[in-house]
Protein backbone atom coordinates (compact mmCIF):
# COMPACT_ATOMS: atom_id res chain seq x y z
CA UNK A 1 0.00 0.00 0.00
CA UNK A 2 1.82 3.40 -0.93
CA UNK A 3 1.28 6.60 0.89
CA UNK A 4 -1.71 9.11 0.56
CA UNK A 5 -1.29 12.10 0.14
CA UNK A 6 -2.20 12.91 4.09
CA UNK A 7 0.40 10.53 4.84
CA UNK A 8 3.19 12.59 3.11
CA UNK A 9 1.30 15.47 4.41
CA UNK A 10 1.89 14.48 7.73
CA UNK A 11 5.52 13.38 7.72
CA UNK A 12 6.41 16.30 6.34
CA UNK A 13 4.90 18.32 8.75
CA UNK A 14 6.86 16.32 11.26
CA UNK A 15 10.16 16.43 9.84
CA UNK A 16 9.83 20.64 9.91
CA UNK A 17 8.69 20.84 13.66
CA UNK A 18 11.36 18.55 16.04
CA UNK A 19 9.66 18.34 19.83
CA UNK A 20 6.15 18.74 21.27
CA UNK A 21 4.96 21.84 22.19
CA UNK A 22 1.97 24.61 22.27
CA UNK A 23 3.37 26.19 18.92
CA UNK A 24 3.25 22.68 17.38
CA UNK A 25 -0.38 21.88 18.06
CA UNK A 26 -1.69 25.30 17.12
CA UNK A 27 0.67 25.13 13.68
CA UNK A 28 -1.68 21.22 13.76
CA UNK A 29 -4.76 22.59 14.41
CA UNK A 30 -4.02 25.62 11.83
CA UNK A 31 -1.95 23.73 9.00
CA UNK A 32 -3.66 20.18 9.09
CA UNK A 33 -7.18 20.59 10.58
CA UNK A 34 -7.36 18.20 12.89
CA UNK A 35 -6.97 17.83 16.74
CA UNK A 36 -3.37 17.41 18.00
CA UNK A 37 -5.05 14.19 19.50
CA UNK A 38 -5.68 12.65 16.25
CA UNK A 39 -2.56 13.91 14.40
CA UNK A 40 -0.53 11.76 17.27
CA UNK A 41 -2.88 8.75 16.50
CA UNK A 42 -2.19 8.66 12.95
CA UNK A 43 1.12 9.81 13.02
CA UNK A 44 1.98 6.73 15.55
CA UNK A 45 0.21 4.32 13.03
CA UNK A 46 1.93 5.58 10.01
CA UNK A 47 5.56 5.13 11.05
CA UNK A 48 4.96 1.10 11.37
CA UNK A 49 4.45 1.28 7.59
CA UNK A 50 7.24 0.22 5.30
CA UNK A 51 5.97 2.96 2.69
CA UNK A 52 7.06 5.84 5.68
CA UNK A 53 10.32 4.47 6.26
CA UNK A 54 10.79 4.44 2.41
CA UNK A 55 9.69 8.05 2.20
CA UNK A 56 11.71 9.66 4.94
CA UNK A 57 13.61 7.00 6.41
CA UNK A 58 15.42 9.10 9.23
CA UNK A 59 12.60 10.81 10.21
CA UNK A 60 10.60 7.35 11.24
CA UNK A 61 13.33 5.68 12.86
CA UNK A 62 13.89 8.50 15.15
CA UNK A 63 9.51 8.86 16.01
CA UNK A 64 9.95 4.81 16.06
CA UNK A 65 12.67 5.37 18.63
CA UNK A 66 11.15 8.30 21.32
CA UNK A 67 8.06 5.79 21.12
CA UNK A 68 9.85 2.85 22.24
CA UNK A 69 11.62 5.18 24.86
CA UNK A 70 8.60 6.55 25.79
CA UNK A 71 7.33 2.72 26.39
CA UNK A 72 10.32 1.99 28.31
CA UNK A 73 9.73 4.48 30.45
CA UNK A 74 5.99 3.99 31.21
CA UNK A 75 7.23 -0.06 31.69
CA UNK A 76 9.64 1.13 34.54
CA UNK A 77 7.22 3.68 36.27
CA UNK A 78 4.47 0.84 36.44
CA UNK A 79 7.24 -1.76 37.58
CA UNK A 80 8.90 0.83 40.33
CA UNK A 81 5.15 1.55 41.53
CA UNK A 82 4.17 -2.35 41.83
CA UNK A 83 7.28 -3.27 43.79
CA UNK A 84 6.76 -0.14 45.82
CA UNK A 85 2.66 -1.28 46.54
CA UNK A 86 4.33 -4.45 47.46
Amino acid sequence: MSLSDRDRTLLDFESRWHGHGAAKEEAIVHELAMTPARYYQLLGRLIDRADAVAYDAMLVHRLRRMRDGRSVDRSSRSAFRTGAAG
